[in-house]
Order: C-alpha cells, then sequence, then structure tokens
C-alpha cells in the first residue's frame, strides 16, 4: 500500500531493474558468503574486495527495503478495501436475507401445492449459491410472487459476489502479510552479513571502507535553513532539514525516524505534492530532468532507483542512509553517491 500513477520515461527500464535487484535481494540473500581467515579459510580479504562486498549490500538492502514498503503500502490499502468490503457484504447480506423471508413467506403455499418440498429448504438457506442454482425453479413456482423472485436471485447474486471479493481480500492481506516477513528477514540477513564482512578488517580497514560506503562524509547535526520558503522546493528543503539527525528506519515516514524514500515523501507533502510511497514508484510517476538543471527539492536516485536523496543546493544532498545512521546532510559527490547516481526528478 494504492494510488495508481502515470508511467513516464524510465518505467519499463525501472521494472526491469527492479525485478532483477528483488531477484537479488530475496533469493540471493541466504548464499551471501561472509569474508572470514583462519585454518582452511580464504585468504584474507583485501580493502577493495570488502569495499566491493559491502557495496553490494547496500545495493541489495535498498532493493529489499524499498519493497518492503511497496508491500507495507499495499497492505495499509487492502486492509482499508476489506473494510468496506465488509460493510458491502453486511448490507448485502441483511437485503438476502430479508427478501429471502419475504419469498419463503408469501410463497409458501404455492410451492407446498406443487409438492417441491425441496424449495423450503433453498428458501431457507443462508449461501446464495444454492439459490442461485435453483433459480429457474424458483421462477417456474413464483406465480404472482415473479418479481419478488427475480429480486431475490438478484440479492442473491450481489451477496456471492461480494463473499467472493472479501475471500480474495482476505487472501490477499495473508500473501502480503508473508511478503512482510520474509522481506524483514531479508533486510536483518544483510544487516548481520554486513556487519560480519566489516569484522574481517582491522579497525583502520573499517574506516577506509566506511568513508566510501553511503552517508559517509555527511554530518546529522542540526542547521538551520535560511533558504526561500516562497516555492514549493524551498519548503520541501526546509522540511528536509529540520529532520537532521533523525535515525534511518526502513519503512519509516516520520515523524520521528525515515527511510530514504519516506523522508523525500514527507518533505513534499509537507509542501503541499503528494508522491508515491516508494523510490521506484518515484521514479517512474515523476518528470524527470536533466542533471544539470538540478534545483533545490529536487530528488536525485540512486543505485538503479533503490535509493533516493534530496539536492539541498550548494553541491549538497540530505539523505536517510541506511540502518545504523541518521538524517544527513551530505556533500553530493561523495564516492558512493557519485559512482551510483541515476538521475534525477521534480515533484
Amino acid at each position: 500500500m494504492v494510488d495508481t500513477v502515470s508511467m513516464r520515461v524510465g518505467a519499463g527500464a525501472s521494472r526491469l531493474r527492479r525485478s532483477v535487484a528483488i531477484a537479488t535481494g530475496l533469493i540471493a540473500v541466504g548464499g551471501l558468503s561472509v569474508f572470514a581467515a583462519g585454518a582452511g579459510a580464504a585468504p584474507q580479504p583485501t580493502v577493495d574486495q570488502v569495499q566491493a562486498r559491502i557495496n553490494q549490500l547496500t545495493s541489495q538492502f535498498d532493493s529489499v527495503s524499498e519493497q518492503l514498503d511497496q508491500a507495507s503500502q499495499q497492505l495499509s490499502a487492502a486492509q482499508s478495501k476489506l473494510s468496506q468490503v465488509r460493510v458491502r457484504l453486511s448490507h448485502a447480506d441483511a437485503q438476502f436475507q430479508a427478501t429471502q423471508a419475504n419469498v419463503a413467506q408469501t410463497a409458501a403455499a404455492a410451492f407446498e401445492d406443487t409438492g417441491a418440498t425441496s424449495v423450503a429448504g433453498v428458501l431457507t438457506s443462508g449461501d446464495p449459491s444454492v439459490v442461485l442454482q435453483q433459480g429457474s425453479l424458483l421462477m417456474e413456482l413464483s406465480g404472482s410472487q415473479n418479481a419478488e423472485t427475480r429480486q431475490l436471485l438478484t440479492d442473491a447474486s450481489q451477496l456471492a459476489s461480494v463473499e467472493q471479493e472479501t475471500q480474495r481480500t482476505e487472501s490477499g492481506i495473508a500473501t502480503l502479510k508473508s511478503q512482510l516477513a520474509a522481506h524483514k528477514n531479508s533486510l536483518g540477513n544483510l544487516i548481520a552479513t554486513e556487519k560480519a564482512t566489516l569484522a574481517s578488517l582491522t579497525v583502520p580497514q573499517q574506516q577506509t571502507v566506511q568513508s566510501n560506503s553511503i552517508g559517509a562524509n555527511g554530518s546529522s547535526a542540526p542547521q538551520p535553513y535560511s533558504g526561500p520558503t516562497s516555492t514549493q522546493g524551498g519548503k520541501a528543503v526546509a522540511f528536509a532539514y529540520a529532520q537532521l539527525g533523525k535515525p534511518y528506519q526502513w519503512g519509516a515516514t516520520g515523524p520521528g525516524s525515515y527511510d530514504c524514500s519516506g523522508l523525500a515523501q514527507a518533505a513534499w507533502a509537507a509542501a503541499g505534492v503528494a508522491i508515491p510511497r516508494d523510490t521506484y514508484e518515484q521514479w517512474a510517476a515523476l518528470p524527470h530532468i536533466a542533471t544539470s538543471a538540478i534545483q533545490p527539492g529536487d530528488l536525485l536516485y540512486y543505485d538503479g532507483e533503490g535509493h533516493v536523496a534530496m539536492y539541498v543546493g550548494d553541491g549538497y544532498i540530505i539523505d536517510a542512509p541506511q540502518t545504523g545512521m541518521n538524517v544527513q546532510k551530505i556533500p553530493m559527490n561523495t564516492s558512493w553517491y557519485a559512482a551510483t547516481f541515476d538521475g534525477a526528478v521534480r515533484p
């Protein structure tokens, strides 16, 4: 959980990349190996090897995290739909039972005269499919109650349709809950693997790797925003500044914590603009702009559209990088961001 958005430039490529990312993030997680040293183990990895693995894990984390966001949104929408369908189900059931009782009462004598003893059971069954199966017989025996019998069949059809919709929605919710559990488990595995991979290095080597990773060279210290707020982009930037120092949490949309796309969505909502929840839908739905035309408030996408940050001017972005880090203001030319940049959009 979901709003339908018009697909624009890059949507097809985004779906392809997303499919590859999902397969990597969800299927391959269980097979990720961890560098290790010791008797009979592989040689001690180099810093470059570990850096490559950390970058790979970051990509997988972003992909799975965005899939978690998508499943969460879909679950929320499905639960809302289920509430609405249950109201309709209650109304349809009440209407069916009232019409059924009316037909049964007024037509009892006529049905008894025909000797059709099974009709009484049909007219007291709470299952609309039973009534529909015997529709021809009911119409044949209805006599002067022809209009009432037609209404009964109409009500039975309506109730059966709503019952099926309820079952489909409940089944969809169960599937989404299962997907959410799988996503959360995958994220936990990725985080544990990253920690184990870093642990294979010395402290100085770890610092070298982390200095080239997502969120490096950033500052989460609160900073006042003194720029303009007369435009929607300016309002979005002002909101992003106010979130500096708040923790990253996958699936979070504020106000106490955020993931990357949750921060982007909340910032633009504060400016009065609704945008999709996850990075893939944002990238597909929002107008793309040239890198040379980037302005404060624009959203910059990275790593196969699996990550998003906001450009805030003067060569800086504000980003919710990853688990264990806070919302930060970061130079946009920091190595990870420069190496994985995909493009920009303007809501």
